[in-house]
């Protein structure tokens, strides 16, 4: 886990070598200071010795200001380096979740991601921080102030061979308690950012359902398991504080006590007792810091634990040896497939499919919900791999091709596309970034948006805001379909993608796209059969499997379930032209 977190450091491992550096020469300073002080009382005050006093006084200046200055520094660095790191880690786990399959991404919810690449960070980064100054500061500080006492008054010195192992046991039952309960507090940030991401996505149904206070009673369940959690861990830790003190008001009084004893019997002078009380604080100081580490360590490692969950997650989607380059045409073939989300053989979604469909065809899919359309098509673009069988497209196994060139042939219009914030030219060149504006209009028309984006003050330059609120559902789906367009696919799949617009526009959008790219292969799943009744032919899905493959001439003479459909959707007055 550290060397996996280590190689995040990257270019700024001169500032967290420095920071250390920095840091040690701090120290150093800091403790020349009492053994000067020392000095100055036994040489310079005692007698009144003025020169030494003087010598002493400029001695003493010149390492408070060099420490000041190698303390700037090392505050300097530090924040340098932790920072850099922090930034490092971060895009490196952005980075892994870009390359994750679905399945992947399947394992860790949105939510969570989103509390790991944020709290988590953040609190490795201060980890890190503490870890390259008062981790290294404590230590060398803790030494070189034993050796000093020990240089100064040896046998009075023992006093801080007494305490050390006290603090080390008591450090030790605070953290082994206080870290499972830091591991457990960070999965239900989790839950609390599910809450919140929730809510904010579906502000208008929660209005609308006046549910409000449910809202609230949910975010205040989660948010006070967190408090209960943290309260606990936070009691444990506040046996530290008390521990600490405990240990320095102690030292102190019996290096009082037995210093006092020894200037009267002359076995030792005022300076010396002055000096060893500071090196005592500055020794019980030390302790207190190396406590304060393993605490932020230990609320750390819960996080550096689930950080290193993401960077370890191995994409089950690789290209293999020398993938194929180039897609030769939009040609489509399902031989034996079978497919289950688990990899479980025993639930499957999808069984047995043995589907043709030659490049330039337009297919139709139809089926009630929960009949996998969509995990069927998802598996054209490599979304997710055939759990048995292969899927060929252009007559090579996806599995043969890179990943980005298959991705790059075949478009996908979902249902609920996204639009991201940024302007309308913007959101349509996610299809082909050097797209000019030219393209731009001629995919907005072919896709029936041409008109209501020329009807806005700022044309395809109206900014849209993020999750496209300020565009109605019909117009969303459009420009999503343009968007795909404009990629220029030798396969593009229209999953429900116009649901929210009537059935004119769909037949002006259909009649274009068949008009204007010709030998692209179109799959439009869809729940009207009006949108599908002139496609080459229509698959009929049930419960995973292929219950017809016809045209609609066919189907409505011979298949039961689209007979259904059909006449339940005449009822309703959804088709116009039949038979």
């Amino acid at each position: 886990m550290i060397r996996k977190l280590s190689m995040c450091v990257g270019q700024y491992k001169r500032d967290s070598i420095l920071a250390p550096v920095f840091v040690i020469l701090e120290a150093v300073m800091e403790v020349i200071i009492p053994l000067l002080m020392a000095y100055m009382i036994d040489d310079g005050i005692q007698p009144g010795d003025m020169s030494v006093i003087t010598k002493l006084g400029i001695a003493l200046f010149l390492c408070a200001v060099l420490s000041l200055t190698f303390g700037i520094l090392a505050g300097y660095s530090a924040a340098k380096a932790s920072s850099g790191f922090a930034r490092n880690l971060r895009q490196k786990m952005y980075y892994a979740v870009q390359d994750f399959s679905f399945s992947n991404i399947d394992r860790f919810s949105t939510a969570s991601l989103v509390t790991r690449m944020t709290t988590d960070v953040t609190n490795i980064q201060n980890a890190f921080q503490m870890i390259i100054r008062i981790a290294v500061r404590a230590p060398i500080m803790l030494i070189f102030s034993l050796f000093m006492a020990f240089t100064v008054n040896s046998r009075l010195s023992l006093v801080f061979l007494g305490i050390i192992p006290f603090l080390g046991v008591g450090l030790y039952l605070i953290i082994r308690n206080a870290h499972p309960i830091f591991k457990r507090v960070f999965k239900t940030y989790d839950k609390l950012n599910k809450v919140v991401q929730e809510n904010l996505r579906g502000i208008r149904v929660v209005k609308s359902f006046v549910r409000e206070n449910y809202e609230k009673n949910k975010f205040h369940s989660v948010s006070r398991a967190i408090f209960k959690d943290f309260s606990r861990a936070e009691k444990i830790l506040a046996f530290n504080g008390p521990l600490m003190q405990f240990s320095i008001y102690t030292g102190i009084l019996l290096i009082s006590w037995f210093g006092a004893k020894m200037i009267v019997s002359d076995t030792m002078t005022t300076g010396q007792l002055v000096s060893l009380i500071s090196y005592a604080s500055q020794i019980l100081i030390s302790l207190m810091l190396v406590s304060m580490v393993f605490v932020m360590i230990t609320i750390s490692r819960a996080s550096a634990e689930r950080i290193v969950e993401v960077l370890d997650e191995e994409t089950e989607l690789k290209n293999g040896e020398n993938p194929i380059q180039k897609v030769k045409n939009g040609e489509i073939q399902f031989q034996n497939v079978s497919f289950s989300y688990t990899n479980d053989p025993e639930n499957l979604c999808l069984k047995d499919i043995n589907l043709h469909i030659q490049s330039g065809e337009t297919v139709g899919i139809l089926g009630g919900t929960g009949s996998a359309k969509t995990t069927l098509v998802q598996l054209i673009p490599r979304l997710y791999d055939a759990t048995k069988g292969a899927v060929l497209v252009g007559g090579v196994d996806v599995r043969k091709y890179d990943l980005q060139t298959l991705r790059d042939e075949v478009a996908m219009v979902l249902q609920k596309n996204l639009l991201f914030s940024g302007t309308i030219k913007e959101n349509l060149r996610w299809g082909n970034k050097n797209a000019t504006d030219e393209e731009l209009i001629r995919v907005c028309k072919m896709a029936q948006a041409h008109d209501f984006i020329t009807a806005f003050p700022d044309g395809y330059d109206t900014y849209i805001e993020q999750g496209g609120t300020n565009v109605s559902g019909g117009q969303k789906q459009r420009l999503t379909i343009a968007r795909a367009l404009l990629k220029k696919p030798k396969i593009i799949i229209f999953d429900d993608s116009t649901s929210a617009v009537d059935t004119k526009t769909d037949a002006l959008i259909r009649k274009a796209i068949s008009e204007e790219i010709p030998d692209t292969t179109k799959i439009i799943i869809a729940q009207r059969i009006s949108s599908v009744m002139d496609a080459d032919k229509i698959v009929v899905m049930e419960n995973g499997k292929i219950n017809a493959i016809g045209t609609h001439k066919e189907l409505l003479e011979s298949n039961t379930i689209y007979q259904e459909v059909f006449y339940s959707q005449q009822k309703g007055g959804n088709i116009h032209a039949i038979k």
